[in-house]
């Protein structure tokens, strides 16, 4: 395999990068590193580190004056990754490794490495949503158990046992309403960190979507409407997970579209038309639908479309976790005009899954 020279080599990295020399004078600079100071190879190369190097804190302190990568104890190798900001005012992760010939020896040579802060604040930002997320999630169903829980307390002998049925039945619902919550966000800390694990098993799709259709209808006035094909074969699949997801589609076609919402279970046939290649599990409701043009936005995390509130996770979840099972998502119009969320189930585990078994 051919390699690339030194300075290409370096050109190639994604990160800034300067590298000094025993004496403090600098030696190497690649191409992100020069956009990064806004300065040219030839001017640089062997000027000390110090005049190079023009990152300052927030407080104005200099990088080189702050660190003194060629100073202190004998024994350092490194400096710990460190925000620290352009002269253009941009913020970049510093990172700085320091070479000697021996361990404590005088240093030989310094390399540090400079890489967009941009990332570091889109995830605080991401994090930062999800608090306020969360925090908003769970303050209205905790607000309703804890007043009914205070009122069964202090009123409990003048209630009659139909007020406190009532009472008790919702106090269940929101406490089923924060498991899911905590439910969805396992799930979506587990799919940014690829752990999540599925548990598969030959399962019947149209009995596991039938409950899921039975238990939203329990507690909706929409009408739901349920078809499905017959002699479906069993498919391999966390029935959980999938029961998650399917609950997640029919919830919101209720809450977010209008009208009839439909469900339908049916085989996709295979090349030979023999058994189904996969099982397809499609949602349409009447509502106003999803715009083609933001389509692809729907299966980002905290996205939300309407003003019926939510997570804003539900959608990102649905993605992840059929794609999980090797399946797929499609979003296109209703006939009746609103949204069809499909799914594609595949009837065989893909060899790549990863799954645990009981």
């Amino acid at each position: 395999m051919p390699t690339l020279p030194g300075s290409a080599a370096l050109d190639a990295l994604p990160d800034g990068v300067v590298v000094s020399d025993g004496t403090g004078a600098v030696s190497l600079i690649n191409a992100v590193a020069e956009r990064q100071l806004g300065v040219s190879r030839s001017e640089v190369i062997g000027r000390p580190l110090a005049e190079v190097l023009t990152l300052r804190d927030q407080d104005g302190a200099e990088w080189c004056a702050t660190n003194c990568p060629y100073d202190g104890l004998q024994i350092r190798s490194g400096i710990p990754e460190q925000p620290w900001f352009l002269p253009n005012g941009h913020e970049v992760l510093v990172t700085a490794r320091m070479h000697r010939v021996r361990r404590g020896r005088q240093v030989i040579s310094v390399a540090v490495s400079m890489r967009s802060g941009r990332g570091r604040a889109r995830l605080d930002r991401e994090r930062s949503d999800l608090v306020a997320t969360v925090a908003h999630e769970l303050r209205s169903p905790l607000t309703g158990v804890k007043g009914f829980v205070q009122a069964l307390l202090n009123r409990w002998d003048k209630l009659t046992d139909d007020q406190r049925k009532l009472m008790l039945t919702t106090v269940n619902a929101d406490a089923d309403r924060l498991t899911r919550l905590i439910a969805e966000l396992l799930d979506v800390a587990r799919l940014d960190t690829g752990r999540l694990s599925l548990y598969r098993r030959p399962s019947d799709t149209v009995l596991l979507v039938r409950r899921v259709v039975d238990s939203v209808q329990a507690g909706t006035s929409r009408p739901i409407e349920f078809s499905a094909d017959l002699d479906l074969p069993q498919i391999p699949v966390d029935p959980d997970k999938f029961t998650q997801v399917v609950t997640n589609l029919i919830d919101n076609a209720v809450r977010h579209g209008e009208g009839t919402v439909r469900v339908d279970v049916s085989g996709v046939p295979g090349a030979n038309g023999g058994q189904p290649d996969f099982v397809q599990v499609r949602v349409d409701d009447e509502g106003d639908g999803i715009p083609a043009e933001i389509r692809k936005r729907v299966f980002t995390k905290f996205w939300k479309h309407g003003a019926r509130g939510g997570t804003g996770l539900g959608m990102y979840l649905v993605n992840g976790l059929v794609r999980a099972h090797g399946g797929s998502v499609v979003i296109a119009d209703a006939p009746a005009g609103g949204a069809r969320i499909t799914l594609n189930w595949p009837r065989e585990a893909p060899e790549s899954a990863q799954d645990l078994h009981e």
